[in-house]
């Protein structure tokens, strides 16, 4: 097993336009165990499918429980939970419930996420961005850490975004308390914040068979993840893409769609625009590929290990603040400071040569 896995491309057999199912369809995943937050809209609905389609049992956690009943209607072998990762108190109710049941959790997929709301605090003070797309999601996993150890072979996938180029951690104002809130910038933060909790988990994890990665889905204009700034009325891809396609402008500093397509025609191919069945491959892939048996801790996109670029401009890779173990050593302990949660992760006693890989096929 790989102690520390290289932040560089493989030869991987699936690509930018590889689907979900097309990755699940090589696996069976009767027996196994997952938990997919968010797997009631959008990629998180398309990894639902996927695995459930595979044959894994899959539980939802939903903070909205009528819209993810709808959503999940006629799937087979998937339940669903009630939990809202900006009360800590639903998550530790959620794990409780889980780990009452004895059962082995394979896969937690932490997909659920909110983008570039007006600022809002969870009722601890602490920016809602930050609060909802990483203390909850690390929170989660600490509660849920018994049943992955006892999978012997799981893997934990943190659903990033390329926004983790806008920028880094802001260690000394986390919550923009001092600091004048920018939603962009608050955004950034907890992305590069779910890539430094997959390095962080991924080396403390790694000896007990707990493997951990971030994914980042691509660009997937018909998700409503931005619903958060935009209205509880945003549904339905006229309206999502009305709403969204001005903040890709921006993003790609161009002034027109016209123009935006240009721009994307001379960059890699990751830079294009994805249907939701293809952001959900990458999450999907780092989930269950044989190609990562016994690596972990790294920054995947296009369904492939991203490489390590120094050029926040670079239409593709992941950023040094993202991947810097010294920092991800250093959010843990913040995040267990901020959570209340000390020895986020109680480890049985095994020796490290046990460990375990994942072998789903």
């Amino acid at each position: 097993m790989e102690a520390t896995t290289k932040q560089e491309n493989i030869q991987s057999k699936f690509g930018a336009k590889s689907t979900a199912q097309q990755i699940a369809d090589n696996y069976n995943l009767r027996g196994k165990n997952a938990i997919v937050t968010g797997g009631y809209s959008g990629v998180g609905l398309e990894i639902t499918k996927a695995l459930a389609k595979a044959g894994a049992e899959v539980l939802v956690p939903a903070r909205n429980l009528l819209k993810a009943q709808a959503a999940l209607k006629g799937i087979s072998n998937v339940k669903i939970g009630v939990m809202d990762l900006m009360k800590p108190d639903s998550i530790d109710v959620f794990a409780e419930q889980f780990l009452s049941t004895g059962k082995k959790l394979h896969l937690l997929i932490n997909d659920a996420g909110i983008m570039t709301p007006p600022l809002q605090r969870d009722s601890r003070g602490y920016e809602s961005q930050f609060s909802t797309n990483h203390l909850g999601h690390f929170q989660l996993t600490a509660r849920l850490w018994p049943a992955l150890v006892n999978a012997e072979g799981a893997r934990v996938v943190a659903v990033s975004s390329r926004a983790q180029r806008w920028g880094g951690v802001l260690f000394d104002d986390p919550h923009f308390s001092r600091t004048a809130y920018d939603p962009k910038r608050a955004y950034a933060q907890s992305k590069s914040a779910n890539v430094l909790f997959a390095v962080e988990l991924d080396r403390l994890g790694r000896a007990y068979g707990v493997r951990a990665f971030a994914a980042h889905p691509g660009l997937v204009p018909s998700t409503n993840l931005g619903s958060s700034s935009m209205g509880e009325d945003a549904s339905g891809l006229a309206t999502g893409m009305m709403k969204i396609v001005p903040r890709i402008l921006r993003l790609f500093r161009v002034t027109s769609v016209l123009n935006l397509f240009k721009q994307l025609k001379s960059h890699h191919v990751g830079d294009e625009f994805k249907t939701s069945q293809q952001g959900a491959a990458t999450p999907v892939w780092c989930a269950l590929s044989g190609e990562l048996s016994g690596k972990g801790g790294v920054y995947c996109e296009d369904c492939n290990i991203a490489v390590a670029v120094e050029d926040s401009n670079s239409p593709y890779g992941v950023l040094p603040w993202a991947i810097d173990p010294v920092q991800a050593t250093r959010l843990w302990s913040l995040s267990e400071e901020l959570t209340g949660i000390s020895d986020a992760l109680s480890f049985p006693q095994v020796e490290s040569s046990s460990a375990i890989s994942i072998n789903l096929q």
